[in-house]
């Protein structure tokens, strides 16, 4: 009968060095789902050599299973590896999986072929069959029992010292869902850097939270997700209340000159540990900023600020908040 493998199973392939030929990656907890990706893109095929032999398609935008067969049936090129993703395996419609069995039971053996489901059918041919004939991994949320010394290590990791009183007052008012709890960690750390946490800091938490829902409102206006930004940013006007609007004009202004200077020190390979003091961030957060970074041009920078400027000026003439900032989103 097949058998599901942990998460933490297809580290140890990772580090081996050899990875299954095909993957079934599936379950509710997302985010050590894209932690484990984002390694193994990072560290099967070297950087070189990284865009000819990896590629991503996506099952939520009528991919064509021939194209998928033809790249996992792709000699690699300076590399001995080819990774392929197959995200949203679940909204390709049966008939087109059907398509991609026949690999499973001959796969290539140069070739990591990862499929990525919410909520695989097991019903379906495909499914049973990729998990009768490859590793099916299933990320499971974390239950009561690994909560606590998952939000210690993760603390441990980002450099913040938290007490286990406040980590039990953390996992009683966020729960077990590891994505929220992280992000939580990221507003204590971005507040109180390594400064002991104990169960006060954990009270105030909702206070200082106005910075994270800027970066992370920054982070999808950088990646181009409309529907994510706009989602983001009436959240926070809900929030915030009427007089919100200026504030966000300012944060996002100060968030857009970040990554002005980011690209200028990537730009002169200056250290990552330097960069991060000389910009007053975090170094955890920098390397999200430096994510951020890549996706802007320089005169998409200085337009969205030009955007800012505008909008301050409609705000300030009378202008609806909610309109002007909407707008402004979509502009970009």
């Amino acid at each position: 009968m097949p058998v599901e493998i942990a998460p933490e199973a297809v580290l140890t392939h990772l580090k081996g060095g050899r990875l299954k030929p095909v993957y079934l990656f599936y379950g509710p907890d997302d985010f050590k789902l894209e932690k484990i990706l984002k390694q193994i893109r990072e560290t099967f095929i070297p950087e070189s050599a990284r865009d000819l032999n990896s590629q991503v398609f996506d099952g939520d935008s009528s991919v064509n299973p021939g194209d998928i067969l033809d790249a996992a049936r792709s000699m690699p090129f300076l590399s001995s590896n080819r990774l392929i993703i197959v995200r949203r395996t679940d909204r390709m419609a049966a008939s087109d999986l059907e398509v991609l069995i026949h690999y499973l039971e001959k796969p290539v053996d140069t070739t990591c072929m990862i499929f990525v489901a919410l909520k695989p059918d097991f019903r379906l041919k495909f499914f049973s069959s990729v998990k009768k004939l490859g590793q099916a991994v299933n990320f499971r949320e974390l239950n009561d029992r690994q909560a606590l010394p998952w939000i210690k290590a993760a603390a441990r990791e980002m450099g913040l010292n938290i007490r286990m009183e406040a980590c039990r007052h953390l996992q009683e008012i966020v729960g077990n869902r590891s994505r929220t709890l992280h992000t939580e960690l990221e507003k204590l750390y971005l507040r109180h850097g390594s400064k002991e946490i104990g169960v006060n800091e954990i009270k105030e938490l909702s206070i200082f939270s106005r910075m994270y829902t800027i970066f992370e409102l920054m982070d999808n206006i950088s990646q181009r997700r409309r529907a994510q930004s706009l989602s983001i940013l009436n959240r926070y006007l809900e929030e915030e209340g009427r007089d919100a609007a200026f504030g966000i004009i300012g944060m996002l202004t100060r968030q857009l000159r970040i990554i002005f200077q980011t690209r200028e020190f990537a730009s002169k390979r200056i250290p990552k540990a330097e960069m991060a003091k000389k910009l007053g961030i975090p170094g955890f957060v920098l390397s999200k900023v430096l994510d951020q970074a890549r996706r802007w041009q320089e005169k998409d920078l200085e337009k969205a600020l030009l955007l800012l400027y505008q909008a301050d000026g409609r705000l300030k003439s009378g202008s609806q908040a909610r309109l002007v900032l909407e707008n402004f989103v979509l502009s970009l």
